[in-house]
Order: structure tokens, then C-alpha cells, then sequence
């Protein structure tokens, strides 16, 4: 049956805690999971956790850190030891002992590593700090079973169950060489079937998926994403066998990278979240705001450029606010679109082939809009050379914003810069403006005014 995590048993953990009643504690939590751990962690306070951290074994308690939320557990890690704290990433894997320690202060990481017992671990943590944080050296964990091309099948196993002892999921098998380069993969099943007294090199198969120590993280998404692997290989410059990628790494990435597009899209510069402090939302949030006002500012302006307009056709006001809306809302799904594509590396063909793409696309919307607002104008008594205005306006401030929510994202992608800031606040702002000049200019262009 799955745990359930109710308000009377996190009040009995609480009663426990505050008698520091130890034994009670571990009986009840003996049978639970990492991961209803961490659920637990997170509804008690810093020092509750804290002595459940203390109190658990750490085979537990180093795989609950990992799933709590960052803030519960950098308020946790406040409160442990260097040594404490190193007992923990002993029983992680490399990839997941980085993130932890990576949070702490640079003289506090010294002290943890130091505090390390075992120098092989405490030595490839050090080097995955070093790597630039957005690339596959970082993203990797050191934990493998690499066999060589030399060994014979007998050989091959009892050196796969030495190394098996400290991987937590085999996934796959690597080949390398003697200088340790990589040079395939075996499969369990070739393993198991080929007789003891074959070598390596008569079973691998030679072709590997792989990625260097300097590839971004973004180009391993799509690699393994593309060829649905659950695992990549890593290697150095020289080709050397340094690492590997799991799934779970992958997901973690893509899940983080997906909540910050979201919230850039929707006018949200920085990550946060919503236990954040005010000043940090305010940051956040404050930017894209002045941005959105300047804009407004902007279309007030043009709008008093027509004043006149205004004063012989009022029915024109009242119409403002729908250009306005239609502009922002065809460029935000028209850029959303491309964001999600240029994500996915989807967006293939020229520009030109993109740009008869979106003209094409904005004039069937564009049509089938105005249409139906002329048919408006017709039941409400509208003067029908003014609902032809309108309609003629709103087809082509459909087709420049559907332009502006296409191109933009891929120049912004092409100068290197994320392309997600192109949509929610930006797109909808600049095509308000747009929008709203485009709609009196055509108007004015008509109605002679």
C-alpha cells in the first residue's frame, strides 16, 4: 500500500522529536522510502529535519537530502558539520555529492572535503567541481563498470562485481582500451551467452553514443532524447573514459531548464519560488513590469498622435483594447512555438521557407478573424466601411506579430542569447505597440481621415 503522509503522523513525529524519543522515531520510520522521507522533511521545521537527518542512517537520509526541496535542504546543511555533512556525500553518488556541496560556501566545501574518508571519492567530487556548470563534466557522475577489450568473459565478470559494488544502477556496460579510451559497449546478453574463455574484443559491440567532458547540457538532452538512451558515456579531449550520464540526471535538467523558461515567459527573470522572500519575488518579478509599463506608455502616445481620429471615429477607441490583445496573443503563441522547437532542435528549413511558413498561417487566422468581425459589425449596426477598417487592421497586426513572435526568438537564438525571453512580456509588449500604430495607420488610410 503506498504511504500516505497525513496531519496526524507528522504530529506524531513532532511529539517524538520534541521528547527526543530516538527508538520510537526509528521504529516508525524503519519501512518508509527515501523519498517519503524527504516528503516528511519538508513539512517539519529546519531543526526538526535536522535531528531526523542526525537520528536516520545515511544510507536513507543521503537519498532523502537529494529529493527535498534546495531551500529545506541548504537550510539543513546550515545546521550539519563539515563531518556530518561528509558522512552524507559518502554515500551519494559523485553527481549527486556535487550538487549537495556545491550550495555550501567555498571554505566550508574545504572542510567537508577534507572530512571525506575516502580520498578516491573525496578526489572525484573535487574534479567535477571543476568543470563549468552547464556542461556534461558537470552533469556526469564518476560511478561506472568499465571493462577492458583485453579480459577474457571470466576475467570481465569478477571485475564487474568489484565495480558493481559502487554503482547504484548498471545501466550499461563500457569497452576501452589500455590507455582507458573508449572504445564500445558489451551487452548483458552477449555476456552471459559467450563462452569463459572468449576475450572482450570477440563480443563488444564497437558503436557508442558519447559525449565529451565540454558538451553543453543541452546537446545531451537532445542526443539521449534522440536515441532513447538511459545512459551516455563521457569522455576527455583525448577520448579517455571519464564518466557517465543517467536519464534521471537528464530529467532533472530538462524539468529545471522547462521551470525557468516558464517563468521567463512569463515576465520572471530569475528562478524563484513561491516560499521566496518578497525582495527576491520583487527582483524577479519588477523588470519585465517596468518594461510592460513603458510599453503601455508607448501605446498611449501613439494613440494621442490620433487624437483626432479618435474625436470622428469613437468607435475606434473601444476597439483598441481587442488589436491590442490579438497582437499579444498571435505573437506569444507564435513564438512559443519556435522557443519549443529551437528546444527540441525541430526548427529545420530556411528562413525564407519559416517566413511563407507564418505569412501563409497569419492570413487564414487573419481572414477567418475579421470575417467574423465584420458579421459582428453587421448585427450590432455598425457603419460597415468602419468594420472593414477594423478587419483589414486586425489582419495585418496578426501577420507583423505572428512575424515578430517567429523571428525574434531565432535571432536571439543564433546571437546565443536563451530565446525563451522572447515570449510573454517582451513579444506582448513590442506588438501592443505595433499592434496599435499598425491599426490607427490603416485606419487613417481608409476612413481619410
Amino acid at each position: 500500500m503506498q504511504f500516505q503522509l497525513t496531519t496526524e503522523f507528522i504530529e506524531q513525529i513532532e511529539q517524538l522529536i520534541s521528547i527526543k524519543d530516538g527508538n520510537a522515531l526509528r521504529e516508525l520510520l524503519h519501512d518508509l522510502h527515501f523519498a517519503d522521507i524527504a516528503d516528511i522533511l519538508e513539512e517539519l521545521t529546519s531543526d526538526e529535519a535536522t535531528y531526523l537527518i542526525k537520528l536516520l542512517e545515511t544510507e536513507i537520509t543521503s537519498e532523502a537530502l537529494m529529493e527535498v526541496d534546495d531551500d529545506v535542504r541548504e537550510k539543513i546543511l546550515d545546521r550539519l558539520s563539515p563531518k556530518e555533512i561528509a558522512a552524507e556525500l559518502e554515500e551519494m553518488d559523485t553527481d549527486d555529492a556535487v550538487d549537495v556541496i556545491a550550495e555550501l560556501d567555498e571554505e566550508i566545501q574545504e572542510q567537508v572535503i577534507d572530512e571525506i574518508d575516502d580520498e578516491e571519492h573525496a578526489a572525484d567530487i573535487v574534479e567535477l567541481l571543476n568543470y563549468d556548470e552547464d556542461t556534461a563534466g558537470a552533469l556526469m557522475a564518476k560511478e561506472l563498470v568499465r571493462v577492458k577489450e583485453t579480459w577474457t568473459i571470466a576475467g570481465c565478470v569478477r571485475e564487474m562485481r568489484r565495480q558493481a559494488k559502487n554503482v547504484t544502477r548498471v545501466h550499461s556496460i563500457y569497452v576501452t582500451n589500455k590507455e582507458g579510451k573508449l572504445t564500445g559497449r558489451l551487452s548483458l546478453k552477449d555476456l552471459l551467452t559467450a563462452s569463459e574463455k572468449a576475450h572482450i574484443s570477440d563480443v563488444f559491440i564497437p558503436k557508442v553514443d558519447y559525449v565529451t567532458v565540454h558538451t553543453e547540457n543541452e546537446e545531451v538532452a537532445r542526443i539521449m532524447q534522440k536515441y532513447d538512451l538511459e545512459a551516455i558515456p563521457v569522455v576527455d579531449e583525448e577520448g579517455i573514459l571519464v564518466g557517465r550520464i543517467t536519464i534521471d540526471d537528464i530529467v532533472d535538467f530538462i524539468k529545471e531548464e522547462a521551470e525557468k523558461d516558464y517563468q521567463m515567459a512569463a515576465g520572471i527573470s530569475q528562478d524563484v519560488e513561491a516560499d521566496d522572500s518578497i525582495w527576491q519575488l520583487t527582483r524577479a518579478r519588477l523588470p519585465w513590469l517596468v518594461l510592460g509599463l513603458f510599453g503601455g506608455l508607448g501605446a498611449v502616445y501613439v494613440m494621442k498622435g490620433f487624437d483626432e481620429a479618435l474625436a470622428k471615429y469613437v468607435e475606434l477607441f473601444f476597439f483598441t483594447p481587442l488589436i491590442a490583445a490579438m497582437a499579444g496573443n498571435v505573437g506569444v503563441q507564435s513564438s512559443a512555438i519556435i522557443v519549443q522547437g529551437l528546444a527540441n532542435d525541430n526548427v529545420k528549413g530556411s528562413l525564407f521557407q519559416r517566413l511563407v511558413k507564418e505569412v501563409g498561417l497569419a492570413l487564414i487566422n487573419g481572414v477567418a478573424l475579421g470575417l467574423l468581425v465584420i458579421a459582428f459589425g453587421f448585427f450590432v449596426g455598425q457603419e460597415r466601411l468602419v468594420s472593414v477598417t477594423i478587419a483589414v487592421s486586425m489582419l495585418s497586426v496578426i501577420i507583423v506579430a505572428a512575424l515578430i513572435g517567429t523571428f525574434v526568438p531565432i535571432i536571439l537564438d543564433k546571437r546565443g542569447i536563451d530565446p525563451a525571453i522572447a515570449t510573454g512580456p517582451f513579444i506582448t509588449t513590442s506588438n501592443d505597440i505595433f499592434g496599435i500604430f499598425l491599426f490607427f495607420y490603416i485606419s487613417h488610410l481608409i476612413l481619410d481621415f
